[in-house]
C-alpha cells in the first residue's frame, strides 16, 4: 500500500521523473496501479494544508495575506481532466494547463511566508470563476482561521469592484494594482480620468492621492509607483490615512511578490505540473500533494537557515560524491 507521507516523500526525493510508474519502479512491492489508485482514489483537501502550516505562521496585526493564481503547464496532454485552456503570466499567452489559486500569509519579511489555502480553477466541474475562488478563500479566512493579520495584497486581476467591497466591508485594508484603463475621479466636477491623465504634484508623488474608483463606493488612496526602467505600476489602497507614503505602498507591493516565489517553487522543487494521470481527481491530489512538499522543503529550509532550493540540491549531494569516487559508469578510453 501507498499512502500520502510516501507520495509526498517521493515528491521531495526524485530529481526529475514523478510519474507513478517511476515510484512504483523504486518502491518495493508498490505497482503503478497502486500508486495511480491512491491519486484516484484519495480525497485531499485544502484545510490539510492549513492543518500543516497554522502553528508556523508569525501572524500578527503587521501581517498579510497574498492572493493570486498560476497555471500549472499541461500544454502536452490530450484527456486529463481539469485541464483548459487559460491564460498563463509565466508564458504571457494562453495554454492549456491547470489553474490554481493561493493565498498566502506573511509576515512581511523575506523568505517568511506559508501558503494556508488553494483553490483549482476548474468552471466546468464547480461553476466558480477565480474571483469566486478569491472571496471564499478571503471569507474562509476571516471567519474559521482566527487571523490577526488585516491587510490583503492581490495584483489587478483581482481587483474587481465585488472584490474591493467584499474586503472593505470586512474592515480589512487592501494594497492592489490597477490595469491602465481603470477610470477614477479626483472630484465631482472633473468626472473620470485614465489613470495617465491624472497629474502628479510633489505631494501626490509622496503620500498618494484621494480618488474615487468607478463603481467603488467608497474612496481610495492612489499611488504611481515608478521603477527604474521606466515601467509603472497603480497601485490603489482604502486606507485613507494622511501620513500613509508611496514607501509604504512600495513596500506592500514588494511583499506581494512572495507568492510567485511560492508558485514558481511548487514548479520547480515539488514536480506540481509532471502528473500524468488523466483523472480529474488525480490531478489535485497530486497538486495537494506538492504543496505538502514545499511546506516540508520550508521547514526544512527555516531549520537549516537557508533556502529551499540548496535544501533539495543537498539531496543529492551524497549520490554524486559516491559516482565521482566509484562511477559506474566510467568515461572510457580509446581503443
Amino acid at each position: 500500500m501507498i499512502n500520502q507521507k510516501h507520495y509526498v516523500e517521493y515528491l521531495l526525493s526524485t530529481p526529475f521523473n514523478y510519474t507513478c510508474t517511476n515510484l512504483a519502479d523504486h518502491l518495493e512491492g508498490v505497482s503503478h496501479e497502486v500508486v495511480n489508485d491512491f491519486l484516484r482514489q484519495e480525497r485531499l483537501r485544502p484545510r490539510q494544508l492549513w492543518e500543516l502550516v497554522h502553528g508556523r505562521i508569525d501572524d500578527g496585526r503587521e501581517a498579510f495575506l497574498i492572493v493570486d493564481d498560476s497555471v500549472h503547464d499541461k500544454r502536452y496532454s490530450r484527456f486529463m481532466e481539469v485541464v483548459r485552456f487559460q491564460y498563463s503570466g509565466a508564458e504571457h499567452r494562453v495554454i492549456k494547463g491547470i489553474g490554481v489559486v493561493s493565498l498566502v500569509h506573511s509576515n512581511g519579511q523575506a523568505g517568511d511566508f506559508y501558503p494556508i489555502d488553494y483553490r483549482v480553477y476548474a468552471p466546468e466541474v464547480d461553476h466558480k470563476s477565480k474571483n469566486d475562488h478569491f472571496r471564499e478563500m478571503f471569507t474562509h479566512a476571516v471567519e474559521s482561521k482566527g487571523l490577526k493579520a488585516r491587510t490583503i495584497l492581490f495584483d489587478a486581476w483581482y481587483a474587481s469592484a465585488g472584490n474591493l467591497k467584499a474586503i472593505h466591508r470586512r474592515r480589512w485594508t487592501f494594497f492592489t494594482t490597477l490595469k491602465s484603463n481603470r477610470l477614477v475621479s479626483l472630484s465631482p466636477a472633473e468626472g473620470y480620468l485614465h489613470l495617465d491623465e491624472v497629474g502628479w504634484t510633489p505631494e501626490r508623488g509622496e503620500h498618494g492621492v484621494i480618488v474615487k474608483l468607478k463603481e467603488v463606493p467608497f474612496q481610495v488612496r492612489l499611488f504611481k509607483l515608478v521603477a527604474q526602467n521606466g515601467d509603472i505600476d497603480w497601485v490603489i489602497t482604502n486606507d485613507l490615512d494622511e501620513t500613509l507614503t508611496t514607501q509604504v505602498a512600495q513596500n506592500a507591493n514588494d511583499v506581494r511578490w512572495q507568492v510567485e516565489e511560492l508558485h514558481r517553487g511548487l514548479k520547480q522543487l515539488t514536480g506540481s505540473e509532471k502528473c500524468q494521470c488523466r483523472s480529474g481527481r488525480a490531478q489535485p491530489n497530486h497538486l495537494a500533494c506538492g504543496y505538502h512538499a514545499w511546506v516540508s522543503l520550508k521547514v526544512s529550509a527555516q531549520e537549516l537557515g537557508q533556502t529551499l532550493y540548496p535544501v533539495k540540491a543537498a539531496l543529492f549531494t551524497d549520490y554524486l560524491r559516491a559516482e565521482l569516487a566509484h562511477p559506474r559508469v566510467p568515461a572510457c578510453s580509446s581503443p
